[in-house]
Formats: C-alpha cells, structure tokens, sequence
C-alpha cells in the first residue's frame, strides 16, 4: 500500500509540475512576442487561466497532505485525547462528505457544459470544469490516505520540501 501511495502521491506531483511549467512556457512566450513584435498568441491568456485553474484543483490534495490549508486549531488544542481524536474524525467524515459530494455535483456541471466552447480556442467548456470532479477525487483520495494518522496522532505529513507551518503563516 505504500508503494502505491508513494505512486499516487509522485504522479499528482509531476502532472503539476508539467502543468505548471507549460503555463510558465505560454506566459512567457506570450509576454516575449508581444514586445518583440507587438503581436501575442490569441490563446495564450485563455489557456494559461484553464491551467491555473487546473493546477488550482489538482494542488489541493497535495496541500492537504501536508496540512498547507487554513485551520482553527485553538479547539483541537483544548480538547482531551479522545474528545479531540472525535473531533478530527467527525472533520474527517465532513471533509469527505463535502469532497464527494462537490465530485459529483463537479462531474454534473462538467456534463452541462460540455456543448459550450471557450472563446480564443473553441475547445469543450467540459474540459475546464473537468478539474472539479477530478480535484476533488484526488482531495477524497489523499484525505483517506492521511486520515488515520490525522485522527490519532494530529499530525499530517511532513517533507523537507514543504513547510506547512510558514505557508500558513503568511
């Protein structure tokens, strides 16, 4: 299981680097034609938002993997060994109630959209508001993998790459 895990994990990581480095790449050469030649992409500025906005929903599970979101824990810092363990499962249980069900409805919507087109390329609506159902299996998935830890030990995961801490402190 914890290959797997390592694999998923890696996975989600490379396809937001590569969707990271592409936008970088259209950005940037948008914003060099255009002072070069004062002319830029049509469809530079359009991709780079869907992209964003994918990068956005597939960052989320690994964020939370490493507890970056923002939390109240003034609570869970009062509460007893037991009591405070019930409460990380019930936020657990929420979390994926809420992440399931914004899945669905995300896969709904993408299914309604699917005959409207974007402007500058005419691509498929569909294929933007694909990011939700799919972001949100992918915040499903990683909640389940960090889950029991969280509940008995409160504690999510740690890497020297990521310090949670600092990024919430901004």
């Amino acid at each position: 299981m914890d290959a797997i895990e390592r694999a998923f994990v890696a996975l989600n990581r490379w396809a937001l680097i590569v969707l990271l480095a592409a936008m970088a790449c259209i950005v940037f050469a948008n914003v060099t034609l255009r002072y070069l030649t004062n002319d830029s992409l049509v469809w530079a500025e359009e991709v780079a938002r869907y992209l964003m906005v994918w990068l956005t929903f597939l960052g989320a599970g690994q964020v939370l993997r490493f507890g970056g979101h923002i939390a109240i824990e003034n609570l869970h810092d009062i509460l007893p060994g037991p009591v405070g363990r019930a409460l990380r499962g019930l936020l657990v249980v929420v979390l994926l109630g809420f992440f399931v069900a914004m899945a669905w409805y995300g896969a709904t919507y993408t299914s309604v959209m699917r005959f409207q087109t974007t402007a500058a390329t005419g691509i498929s609506f569909a294929w933007v508001y694909l990011a939700i159902p799919i972001g949100f299996a992918l915040l499903a998935i990683h909640l389940l993998l960090v889950a029991r830890r969280y509940v008995i030990e409160r504690r999510m995961l740690e890497s020297a790459e990521i310090d949670a801490e600092a990024a919430a402190s901004l």
